[in-house]
């Protein structure tokens, strides 16, 4: 058992972004299976204690990432985790602590959902800050596979998924954002995150269609 997280919010029950919800981007970047890799971010059980169990938008986000991984599994896309560590020093976590406390206390809060699961030849990467590629080799293991394409999806949408696509943008790695494989504090704040990437620096995509072009 882990207990919810003192600073984290209780999160009500909301429905997933259909794809006539889409906002239209202003990047013309198209999805490459040669060129992408998939990030899974933070599906910790520690991040989805807030939210109703078995309801939306939880449930339907797992299981399309379920699907996402399946797909870039099978086309040989690289996989990428992360995953903050239990009991994270004060001096890992910075300006978090300020905002979140002292993060993941109870023993299997950090566990990544059973569901998702990394598998041989997967990456799990440390999280020290709100991007992935804060303090992470994220960037150089893309490079190194010639991947130069990111597909973000798991939680929350507007900090960390928001906040990897912008810095995938600034360092030249085109992001896409999968809007019903990823989860927010409300239905507001998650059509903020798509319509801000949208808006300025990515591409917003269903899982339909992400999974159609690996």
């Amino acid at each position: 058992m882990t207990d919810t997280p003192r600073r984290l919010p209780a999160i009500a029950a909301y429905p997933l972004p259909a794809a006539a919800d889409l906002p239209a981007p202003r990047a013309p970047f198209r999805l490459d299976r040669a060129r992408a890799a998939l990030l899974v971010h933070d599906m910790q059980a520690y991040f989805c204690a807030p939210y109703p169990q078995g309801d939306s938008p939880l449930a339907p986000a797992i299981a399309h990432i379920a699907r996402l991984l399946a797909a870039a599994r099978a086309a040989g896309v690289p996989v990428f985790y992360t995953a903050q560590e239990l009991r994270q020093d004060r001096r890992d976590r910075g300006l978090q602590a300020d905002l979140w406390g002292p993060g993941m206390q109870a023993e299997g809060a950090e566990a990544i959902l059973p569901a998702l699961a990394p598998a041989p030849g997967d990456h799990v990467l440390v999280k020290h800050r709100y991007s992935a590629f804060q303090r992470s080799n994220l960037e150089p293991l893309m490079r190194a596979r010639g991947r130069d394409q990111l597909i973000v999806c798991g939680l929350y949408a507007h900090i960390g998924c928001m906040l990897t696509a912008a810095e995938a943008f600034m360092r030249d790695i085109e992001p896409f954002f999968v809007a019903d494989a990823l989860a927010d504090f409300s239905r507001d704040r998650h059509d903020m995150a798509l319509s801000w990437v949208a808006e300025i620096c990515g591409v917003p995509m269903m899982t339909d269609q992400v999974e159609a072009l690996l």
